[in-house]
């Protein structure tokens, strides 16, 4: 399935950045069904949205279902951004990444049976989002410059009117947090043309819990 292989190259190419490896491959959990992705999200105050990725307990550890929109697959199968990231499929190319880093993020920290939360795969696929666009755009010699993504991402963004209190709040604080350290890496690394460094910065952080990703942003 091309879609499937595409999204196999997105967790290819997280796994590549950040030094890691699943056994499991997203392909193998995607779901474009709209009607059974509202089937299977039994959270109180679901949402229609283009991404979610779908857990629930079961007898024999959890049961995972990545959904994305149509619209948003076939958006990527006309215009691959592992092929050409551009202005055009830069908002799709986040929403089934978002989708990928939240499946890997989950898949990598389950194999040590280190419990992961909401806030920190929000944090994380922000964070994700900003490193494999300048990951992508390096590699295609794309002349862009980080800060426009960082704006994009962190300053220029917008949340769900229909979240309830307590979830805009959650989405909100993983934002700030993901984009002052992403502003970090900039002054740090990127401005110096420090890359190695950088990426050195970002594995460490990666492995970081929730606390400790919170403490490195506010204190380094």
């Amino acid at each position: 399935m091309q879609s499937g292989m595409r999204l196999n190259s997105f967790q290819a190419t997280l796994e590549s950045i950040y030094r890691i490896k699943v056994e499991h491959s997203v392909e193998d959990f995607l779901i474009t069904d709209a009607a059974l992705a509202r089937q299977l999200d039994t959270s109180v105050n679901a949402r229609e949205v283009k991404e979610k990725l779908l857990i629930r307990s079961g007898s024999e550890g959890l049961d995972v279902s990545l959904y994305l929109d149509q619209s948003v697959v076939d958006h990527l199968d006309r215009e691959n951004p592992l092929v050409g990231l551009h202005g055009g499929n830069l908002s799709d190319f986040w929403i089934a990444l978002e989708g990928v880093s939240h499946f890997l993020y989950l898949m990598w920290n389950a194999r040590v049976e280190k419990p992961v939360t909401l806030m920190e795969l929000e944090m994380q696929a922000e964070v994700d989002k900003y490193i494999a666009s300048w990951w992508l755009m390096k590699l295609q010699e794309q002349r862009w410059f980080s800060r426009q993504i960082r704006d994009d991402l962190f300053h220029r963004v917008r949340f769900d009117e229909s979240l309830d209190d307590q979830s805009l709040t959650r989405y909100k604080d993983a934002n700030f947090y993901a984009g002052k350290y992403c502003m970090q890496l900039e002054d740090r690394y990127l401005r110096k043309k420090r890359n190695q460094m950088m990426i050195d910065d970002i594995r460490h952080f990666y492995r970081l819990p929730q606390a400790g990703k919170i403490r490195r942003i506010q204190y380094c």
